[in-house]
């Protein structure tokens, strides 16, 4: 642990399209350097997300390429908080993030607060598959490939008819099996991949019509 500290001291800043997620020591910086920026400060802590994997980047790509302006966003697997922070800084009007672990959920809060408290989001400890049925105009899911092809109809369901789903954590030895998990619901607007890591833009059915023919 110790040396897994000293490691994440030397984690510089991350940058994705105008979206830069840096430590508190090297946020100002970067920031700086570039006009027009929109900074996400997350603190490294042991089994949280800082941004630096794969999966993290591809789903901050994906969120720059929707207009999240007034939308409401449910953010699962919530890890460090990192995709609620940026979901809320390209405009979301107010996320929900979600996570079983308690440990995940106080990392969150902490850098909510590095974030200035970061009204809009709202931290719950817990199953998603557990929550109300309550509906989102985008859910992002950065969870693993078996998980998301078990909860395919739980997180379509949460983005009702014409909503918009990013998963990630799928390899792409995955991607067949989650995709076609998700057909019944959903169909793919867009993917990116990094490495052996992929994420999908899914949009999910407006209407029974609307849903290919068997």
């Amino acid at each position: 642990e110790d040396w897994a500290r000293r490691s994440q001291q030397g984690l510089g800043a991350v940058e994705v399209g105008r979206v830069v997620i840096a430590p508190p020591w090297a946020v100002e910086d970067r920031v700086a350097s570039a006009p027009g920026r929109i900074s996400v400060v997350i603190l490294p802590s042991l089994g949280f997300c800082t941004g630096h994997h794969a999966t993290t980047r591809l789903c901050t790509a994906l969120l720059q390429r929707l207009d999240l302006s007034g939308r409401t966003v449910l953010d699962v697997g919530t890890g460090s908080g990192v995709l609620a922070l940026t979901a809320r800084a390209l405009g979301a009007r107010s996320v929900l993030a979600v996570d079983d672990d308690p440990d995940a959920i106080e990392s969150a809060r902490e850098n909510l607060a590095l974030n200035g408290g970061a009204v809009g989001i709202e931290l719950h400890v817990g199953d998603f598959r557990s929550l109300p049925a309550n509906r989102f105009d985008v859910v992002v899911a950065n969870l693993s490939g078996g998980l998301l092809a078990r909860s395919a109809d739980t997180l379509a369901g949460a983005a009702g008819p014409g909503g918009t789903l990013v998963i990630s954590g799928v390899t792409l030895e995955e991607e067949a099996e989650v995709v076609r998990a998700f057909a019944p619901w959903t169909v793919v607007v867009e993917r990116l991949t990094e490495d052996e890591w992929m994420v999908a833009l899914l949009r999910t059915f407006a209407r029974s019509q609307d849903r290919p023919s068997p």
